[in-house]
């Protein structure tokens, strides 16, 4: 690496917050930006870095599963977050859900003892050194803003991109006090399981409906006259949801499938979930329940929900605009802008969807930029593993560019399976999901012991 080398990282959430810490594993110093405290998005509330904002869930820790896989594939890579996640677990059944204080701030801690980390807490306003003199002398630049990226940066990335209208709208869900909910009326279990780690509210026909009806005439908060509502349909408000049909909840969020209220011996007509926000278990979320209902609608209609009553928010459901770039136009294959290759994008402001995808957005970035300035390339991970097919997504053209969570639908389609092959009809067959885990598992291995001495 030339000693004139200077990297500068745009960002101190979960994806700048990983390749700030992969730079540094890898002994490179590296300065890390974070506007907090001095400015604050709509969203995040606390000044630690790696804020969780729109839940605590890391999502399923099922091994065969496209996000568990990609755990699996972080935590071969020592992932930071991945790491400090397990540390602050809190019970969710099969899912990883982590204590969102104490995540935000062990990740702080570690970011801000590692000697190779210079953390300056300044909002950058422009990518221009000669418009924002603070990133003079930087040879690479890292905008891991996320996708609530303050106005002025996303306007000067909007510049350089040639692209400003590309945008989603993202809710989050209330948070509710657990000391004002009616254990009376609520019961504890996982789905499949006698026992678990959520609270169940049941409902039954009229309940639903009655919530279903007050839901549709609702007042919604406004967006602007010349933004366009574009939903991520994994992060529907549920008022959204609702609006495709009385039914759509019962198969969605609702669905109350594998679960028996034990007061009635019987499945739920529908059903809401409750899940902890932290260690103590004080404070929970209504899992699926992101909404843009003005707060006192919240408070209206959710505490029609059995058990919420007489609930107290610890945070409204509220709705943000989400800025991405249009990926397989703007970046090159190492994540740099084609408009500006000292540039480099990571995190959910590229395209990619969810906590755990921006984790691994930032680690391959840190990973792969580090490598190249130390003369040794790292080369990518097969489309065949998770990893490789998420960075594949960002380099894919598409007329109408969506973000995307991690799926196995990234990856290559499996091959038909042989007749002549199939498992006797008395043994077990093994699924396509299986069939994709296990050959991004082995792919992902190969691709390790090829990639270790870049590492």
């Amino acid at each position: 690496m030339s000693h004139a080398c200077k990297i500068a990282v745009i960002g101190g959430g979960l994806a700048g917050c990983e390749c700030a810490y992969a730079l540094a594993s890898q002994d490179l110093p590296v300065t890390l930006f974070e506007m907090k405290p001095e400015r604050f998005s709509p969203a995040h509330r606390s000044p630690d870095l790696a804020e969780l904002v729109c839940s605590n869930s890391l999502r399923s820790d099922d091994p065969q599963s496209a996000i568990g896989r990609l755990k699996e594939e972080l935590a071969a890579l020592g992932g930071l977050c991945l790491t400090v996640s397990r540390a602050c677990r809190i019970p969710a059944g099969k899912a990883l859900a982590v204590d969102r204080k104490g995540f935000s701030r062990e990740i702080t801690r570690r970011v801000t003892e590692n000697r190779r980390i210079t953390l300056i807490r300044r909002e950058i306003r422009s990518l221009n050194p000669n418009e924002d003199t603070t990133l003079a002398g930087f040879t690479h630049l890292v905008i891991s803003a996320g996708p609530l990226a303050a106005p002025d940066l996303a306007a000067s990335l909007a510049r350089l991109t040639g692209d400003g209208q590309l945008y989603f709208y993202d809710a989050i869900a209330p948070i509710v006090h657990g000391e004002s909910l009616d254990q009376e009326r609520i019961f504890r279990a996982s789905r499949y399981e006698k026992t678990g780690d959520y609270l169940n509210c049941p409902m039954n026909r009229e309940e639903y409906l009655a919530f279903y009806h007050a839901l549709m005439e609702a007042e919604k908060a406004s967006t602007h006259d010349f933004e366009e509502e574009r939903h991520f349909e994994g992060c529907m408000p549920i008022e959204a949801l609702a609006a495709r049909g009385e039914k759509t909840l019962l198969f969605g969020p609702f669905k109350p499938v594998g679960l028996t209220d034990p007061a009635t011996g019987r499945r739920p007509f529908a059903l809401v979930q409750l899940r902890a926000e932290n260690l103590n278990q004080d404070m929970f979320g209504l899992v699926g329940c992101q909404t843009k209902l003005l707060q006192g609608e919240q408070e209206r209609i959710f505490r029609m929900i059995p058990g919420l009553a007489r609930a107290e928010f610890a945070r409204y459901g509220s709705m943000h605009r989400n800025t991405y770039i249009n990926a397989p136009a703007a970046l090159n294959a190492d994540l740099s802008l084609r408009a500006a290759p000292h540039i480099f994008l990571a995190g959910q402001i590229t395209g990619v969807e969810g906590y755990v995808e921006s984790m691994a957005s930032g680690l391959w970035l840190g990973l792969s930029l580090g490598a190249a300035l130390r003369g040794v390339p790292l080369p990518p991970p097969p489309q065949e593993s998770v990893l490789g097919g998420l960075l594949a997504h960002l380099q894919t053209p598409a007329k109408h560019f969506q973000p995307s969570n991690a799926q196995y639908g990234l990856t290559p389609a499996l091959p038909p399976t042989n007749q002549a092959d199939k498992p006797d009809k008395k043994l077990p067959r093994t699924s396509s999901r299986e069939r994709y885990a296990e050959r991004a598992r082995s792919a992902f291995a190969a691709w390790m012991n090829k990639a270790a001495l870049c590492l």
